[in-house]
This record gives C-alpha cells, sequence and structure tokens, in this order.
C-alpha cells in the first residue's frame, strides 16, 4: 500500500492496523543529537489516547511507546528511530457482523472496491487508530521544535454547531448523541507559535498548502483554513490585508494576522493559525440503511467502542501534523540561502 509516508527531510512512515498486535511509525531525518527519551513523547500520546475523558471510547489501551532504534544514550543518531505501540483492547469480534458489510461513513466499501480485500476489523490501515503513530511523531518534531522556541496550542472552537465555550450546552448535547446511538462533529483550532519567517515557497510548496494537507491527511476531517479563511471571501481588500508596522527594535510585526501567518506561501513570523472541520464519528449504534459486499440492501448497527466525538481526541493529531510539517520546512530551509551553507560549512575544520 502506498501513501503511508509523509514529509520530505523529517520524513514519517506509519505502519500497522487497528486491530494487529501493534501499530508504529518509522522517523527517518531527525537530527542527531537531540535528547529524547520515550517519556517525551508519551506525555503527547496520553493526551490522545483511547478510554480517557468522559466522552472517548471505552478502548482502554495504555498506549505506551517503546523506541526500538535511533536513540541511544538518550540522544538521537541520526538513523531512522522507530516507534512501536501495542494494541492490548481489541476486540475483533465485535466486527464479525460488519464482514461483508459496509458502513456508511467508513472507507469498507471505497477500500473493497480499491484493493479487493480490506481489513473489517476496526478498519484495518483507514482506522483513527492509526493516528497514534502520528501523534508519536509528532511529540518527537515537537521535542526538537521547543528547542527552538516553537510552541504549540490547540483547542476546541465548535461542538455539534455549539462554542465549545458553552461547556453545558455542548455536554446536554453530546449526552443526547450518546443516548441516541449517534455522534457530533466539531471544529477545533491550533495556534502555533514561534515560528521564523521564511519558511514555505510560493507556488506548490506553499507553506499553508503542505499544512492544509497535512491537516486534512486525518481521516476525519474534511475541511482547513488558515487565518481567517473562508470569512475572508467576504471582506474587501482594505479589511482583510494585514499591515506591516516596525515595533521599538525594528523587528517586522503586523497590525493584524488575518492571512494566519502564511503570505505568498511563505510564513510571515506571526502566529500560524489551523482550523479543522471534524465530522462525526461514522460509527454510530443508530440503525441506518447500506448494502453488502453482493450488492443487496441492508440495515446495520455499528457495535464495538467508538467516540461520540473526534474533535479532543483529534486535535492532538492536528497539532502532530502540523509540528511535523514545520518541522520539515524548518530543516528544507536551511539551504534556501547560499550565505547559511557558506556559514555552516566554510566554518568547518
Amino acid at each position: 500500500m502506498a501513501g503511508s509516508s509523509f514529509g520530505k527531510i523529517f520524513r514519517i512512515t506509519t505502519w500497522g492496523e487497528s486491530h494487529g498486535p501493534a501499530v508504529g511509525v518509522v522517523i527517518d531525518g531527525c537530527p542527531a543529537g537531540l535528547a529524547l527519551e520515550e517519556n517525551d513523547i508519551q506525555a503527547m500520546l496520553d493526551r490522545r489516547k483511547p478510554g480517557k475523558g468522559e466522552y472517548s471510547t471505552a478502548r482502554a489501551e495504555e498506549d505506551r511507546v517503546q523506541i526500538l532504534s535511533g536513540v541511544f544514550e538518550g540522544k538521537t543518531t541520526g538513523t531512522p528511530i522507530s516507534l512501536m505501540i501495542e494494541n492490548r483492547d481489541h476486540r475483533s469480534a465485535d466486527y464479525s457482523q460488519i464482514r461483508d458489510v459496509y458502513r456508511p461513513g467508513h472507507a469498507d466499501y471505497t477500500c473493497d472496491e480499491k484493493y479487493g480485500i480490506r481489513d473489517y476489523r476496526g478498519g484495518g490501515r483507514a482506522s483513527g487508530r492509526e493516528t497514534v503513530c502520528r501523534t508519536a511523531a509528532g511529540a518527537v518534531a515537537e521535542k526538537l521544535l521547543g528547542e527552538l522556541g516553537v510552541t504549540f496550542k490547540v483547542r476546541p472552537l465548535r461542538i455539534g454547531g455549539v462554542p465549545a465555550e458553552k461547556e453545558e450546552e455542548v455536554k446536554d448535547l453530546l449526552e443526547k448523541a450518546v443516548r441516541e446511538g449517534d455522534s457530533l462533529g466539531g471544529i477545533a483550532e491550533c495556534v502555533i507559535s514561534g515560528v521564523p519567517a521564511g519558511l514555505g515557497d510560493p507556488v506548490f510548496d506553499k507553506a499553508d498548502a503542505r499544512l492544509a494537507a497535512a491537516v486534512m491527511s486525518i481521516g476525519a476531517v474534511k475541511g482547513v483554513e488558515i487565518g481567517d479563511g473562508f470569512a475572508a471571501a467576504d471582506r474587501c481588500g482594505s479589511e482583510n490585508n494585514d499591515s506591516f508596522r516596525a515595533d521599538e527594535s525594528g523587528n517586522v510585526c503586523k497590525r493584524t494576522n488575518h492571512s494566519g501567518g502564511i503570505l505568498g506561501g511563505i510564513t510571515d513570523g506571526s502566529d500560524i493559525i489551523i482550523r479543522a472541520a471534524f465530522k462525526p464519528t461514522p460509527s454510530i449504534t443508530k440503525e441506518q440503511s447500506s448494502i453488502n459486499r453482493e450488492h443487496e440492501n441492508v440495515t446495520l448497527s455499528v457495535k464495538g467502542r467508538h467516540d461520540p466525538v473526534i474533535v479532543y481526541r483529534g486535535m492532538v493529531v492536528m497539532e502532530a501534523m502540523a509540528a511535523i510539517t514545520i518541522l520539515d520546512m524548518m530543516l528544507e530551509n536551511m539551504g534556501a540561502r547560499a550565505e547559511n551553507v557558506i556559514s555552516f560549512y566554510g566554518n568547518r575544520k
């Protein structure tokens, strides 16, 4: 299966299935000498792991990461870093009823059409379980980015059409969805601070295009906007343009940040703002109409353990994919100017 790798210099390849013995990721291109231990990665995995929180799946995976290669005496060696997370709480029997039935909202039908075979146990590679691998890789990226002053903040903005700060109203909506065997979608935001100006390129490798591709690669995401996004379409240029100014120290600033930190495909040094629309969890117990592999009409109720809303765990994956992309662009950008190359190699003895 192609398409399991992402990135250019800081490149990740995820592997494993939802109900296989383990899932994992191989990170190639991480610079040598970065202090790294399993606890650095575990902290981010714990924010995403199932079974945590009132509205999370009951699947209680520990999600304990193991570093199998690429780290020696607490530091990265510059060789591929292999990370593994065992699947301990999978119940494949829960999925026997859908062996020959296509679940609405899932990749069951499309995978069958593409490959002629599919792993029906939780969706196999198409399962949200794969995102634990991205999260582990994102934690490694964030460890290096933290040394460079780059920070990430994620938060839910809307759940089921309701602003996330209206906690009681959101709670009532979620409880109603659970009672009715249904689910909710929502919107999350990621703000990245400390990114230097100059990352990205003005044509196909725009910083916003690469970040959008990274976030859109998350299975539950159906829409991405940078900065004010679609709201910009309703404005005049005089309203939407971000005016530049110089602060007391002569540093370049902007009076507003409608662009979300990216101009002409290149970062401008201000906060990068990304929002993602997460669809409702497609696995619901509410009865739905579908077809089986013989293209006969059937009805089904999906069993198993599923999140009634993806946003809370999904926004951690969104942060991880943003971190991987930002670090990849920063490493790539080191060769953008001849003076940088000359400065680095000219001073070596």
